[in-house]
């Protein structure tokens, strides 16, 4: 799954996949402003099916949480 987010966002963000890490925090790391953090997060809840809870937004800060949050959500 790691591998399919670190995809998306790099391609999203237009930079290159080998700088997208777990630990890559999505503003100061990858650059990603409110709007492609917000447009991230949608394609998240469609591609995988899950609703992101308004409440969960401010922990999902790299990319590691995001993948977290959707494997937790899956499960």
């Amino acid at each position: 799954m790691f591998e399919e987010i670190k995809s998306q966002i790099a391609e999203m963000l237009n930079v290159d996949e080998a700088i997208v890490t777990a630990e890559s925090n999505l503003i100061t790391d990858l650059k990603a402003d409110s709007m492609d953090i917000a447009t991230l997060l949608l394609e998240v809840e469609e591609n995988y099916g899950i609703e992101i809870a308004e409440d969960d937004l401010d922990s999902l800060k790299t990319v590691g949480d995001i993948v977290a949050y959707i494997e937790n959500k899956k499960n």
